[in-house]
C-alpha cells in the first residue's frame, strides 16, 4: 500500500503535537509556600489545644444582643464591605473570561479606500478572524493572574468583613463601658459634692480649717473635667457606629446607658494555628503571589514568537470611478500568521527578569504577613491572659472596698463615724468600680484584637456576593 496519503496526516499530528508541547512550555514555577507558623503557641494558656476552631460568631462569647443584632445589620449595610463585593463581583467575571484572547476571535469592519492613482474610489466591507495560539505557557499564565486578582479581590471582601466586625465590636464595647463610666464619675462628682458641703458646715463650726474646704472644692472640680473623657468617648463611639452601618446618625437606643458587655468567665481552650492562615492579610499576600508568577510567565511568553491562524473575507464595491469598471469583488484569505521579535534592544527580556524579581518580592511579602499574623496572635494571647488576670484582681479589691463601705454605713448609722467618712468611702467604692470597669473592657478589647490577628470574621452566606454574568 502506498504510503504517500499518510503524510498530510502525520504533518498534521506532529504539528499537533509540537504546538501542544510549546503551549505547556515556559510557564513560570508556582514557588512552594511554607508559612513559619509555630506548632505551639508561645503565649496560649498551659493547657490550651492546638486544634482548629470555629471563630464564627466569635463576638457573642461577649453576652450581649444589643451587640449579636449590630453585627448582624454592619454586615448588611456597611459601605466598604459593598464596595469589596461589587469588585469580588468584577473579578469573578474577568476570572471567567481569562482564556478569552487565544480563543478565535471575528470582526466586521468596513471602510473606504481610494486608488492611488485617483482614478476610483472603493467601499469596502469584511470580516476579520484571528486566533492566537497561547503557546509558551501563556494560557495557563493568563488563568493565573485572572485567578489572582479573584483571590485578592476575596481577601480584600474578608478583610473588610473582619474589620467591620472587629470595629462594630470595639467601638460598641468602647461606648458601653465610657457610660458606665459616666455614671460612676456622676456618683463620685454627687459625693464630693455632699463632702464639700459637709466641710463648709464643720468650717461654719470652727471644727475644720479653711484649708479643708480648699482641698474638697479641688478634689470636686477634678472630679467634673474627669467627666469629660467619657463623654467625649460616648459621643465618638456612638457616631462611628453610625458610620460602620451606613447611617449618617447614631440611633437614639446607643445613647441611654446599658450594660457593659463582658468575657465573664470564658477563657481562651483552643489556639488554631491553622486558622491564621486565613487571616485576609495573608491570603491577600499568597493572592499576589500566584498573579505575579501569572505575570511572569505571560512576560516570558513575550520573548518567543506569536503564532496564529487567520482568515479575511472582503468585498468592494466601486464608488466613483473615471473609468467604466467592474464593481463588486469578494476575495478571502487565510493562512498562518507569524510574529516574531527580532530585535527591540532587550526589552522583552528585561521584563522577563523584572517579572521574576517581582515574583520573589511577593514571596518575601507573603513570608513577612505570616511573621506579622503570628505576631499579633501572640501579643493578642498574652495580653488576653494578662487582663484576665488584672480582671480579677480589681473584681476582688472592689468587693474588699465594699466591704469597707458597708462597715462605714453600719458605723455610721451607730453615730460612731461621720458623714464625711461615708462619702469618702463612696467616693473609693465609685473609684473600685472604676478600675474594674476599665480591667472588663480592656480584656474585652484585647478578644477583639485576638480574633481579628486569627482573621475570625464570618463570611455569612447571605452577605457573599453572588456570581452573575
Amino acid at each position: 500500500m502506498d504510503a504517500r496519503p499518510r503524510r498530510p496526516l502525520l504533518a498534521s499530528m506532529l504539528l499537533g503535537w509540537g504546538l501542544a508541547t510549546l503551549a505547556g512550555c515556559s510557564v513560570a514555577p508556582l514557588p512552594e509556600l511554607k508559612p513559619p507558623v509555630p506548632d505551639a503557641w508561645r503565649n496560649a494558656p498551659a493547657g490550651v489545644a492546638p486544634p482548629s476552631a470555629d471563630l464564627r460568631g466569635w463576638w457573642q462569647a461577649l453576652g450581649d444582643p444589643d451587640l449579636d443584632a449590630l453585627v448582624d445589620r454592619a454586615l448588611q449595610a456597611n459601605l466598604d464591605v459593598a464596595q469589596a463585593a461589587e469588585r469580588v463581583q468584577a473579578a469573578r467575571i474577568l476570572n471567567r473570561h481569562a482564556h478569552d484572547p487565544y480563543l478565535p476571535s471575528l470582526h466586521g469592519r468596513t471602510n473606504d479606500q481610494i486608488d492611488p492613482d485617483t482614478t476610483a474610489s472603493y467601499f469596502v466591507a469584511g470580516f476579520d478572524a484571528l486566533w492566537e495560539l497561547p503557546l509558551f505557557g501563556a494560557w495557563q499564565s493568563s488563568k493565573r493572574v485572572a485567578q489572582g486578582q479573584l483571590n485578592g479581590a476575596d481577601a480584600a471582601l474578608r478583610g473588610a468583613q473582619v474589620t467591620l466586625v472587629a470595629e462594630v465590636t470595639r467601638r460598641w464595647v468602647e461606648l458601653r463601658s465610657a457610660q458606665q463610666q459616666e455614671l460612676l464619675l456622676a456618683g463620685i462628682r454627687d459625693a464630693l459634692q455632699e463632702k464639700v458641703r459637709l466641710v463648709q458646715v464643720r468650717e461654719g463650726l470652727k471644727l475644720s480649717p479653711p484649708l479643708e474646704v480648699a482641698k474638697a472644692q479641688a478634689e470636686l472640680a477634678r472630679a467634673e473635667a474627669a467627666l469629660a473623657e467619657p463623654r467625649q468617648t460616648i459621643n465618638s463611639s456612638a457616631q462611628q457606629l453610625a458610620v460602620l452601618l451606613g447611617q449618617n446618625e447614631p440611633d437614639p437606643a446607643w445613647l441611654q446607658p446599658g450594660a457593659q458587655p463582658k468575657l465573664g468567665s470564658w477563657q481562651l481552650t483552643t489556639a488554631p494555628a491553622d486558622m491564621l492562615r486565613a487571616r485576609p492579610e495573608i491570603a491577600s499576600a499568597e493572592a499576589e503571589v500566584l498573579r505575579a508568577a501569572g505575570e511572569l510567565g505571560l512576560s516570558r511568553a513575550d520573548i518567543w514568537p506569536h503564532v496564529g491562524l487567520g482568515a479575511s473575507l472582503q468585498w468592494s464595491a466601486n464608488l466613483v470611478s473615471n473609468y467604466r469598471v467592474h464593481t463588486g469583488e469578494a476575495i478571502f484569505s487565510y493562512g498562518p500568521l507569524l510574529d516574531i521579535p527580532l530585535f527591540d534592544w532587550g526589552q522583552r527580556l528585561a521584563a522577563a527578569h523584572a517579572k521574576d524579581h517581582e515574583l520573589k518580592a511577593a514571596v518575601l511579602a507573603y513570608r513577612q504577613a505570616v511573621l506579622q499574623g503570628v505576631a499579633e496572635a501572640e501579643v493578642a494571647m498574652g495580653d488576653l491572659e494578662q487582663l484576665r488576670g488584672r480582671e480579677q484582681a480589681t473584681v476582688q479589691a472592689a468587693q474588699a472596698v465594699q466591704t469597707t463601705m458597708d462597715a462605714l454605713n453600719k458605723r455610721a448609722e451607730l453615730n460612731l463615724s461621720s458623714h464625711l467618712d461615708v462619702q469618702d468611702g463612696l467616693v473609693e467604692n465609685h473609684r473600685a468600680q472604676l478600675e474594674v470597669i476599665s480591667a472588663i473592657a480592656a480584656r474585652d478589647l484585647a478578644y477583639v484584637s485576638l480574633y481579628k490577628a486569627l482573621g475570625g470574621a464570618p463570611m455569612p452566606a447571605n452577605a457573599s456576593p453572588r456570581s452573575t454574568e
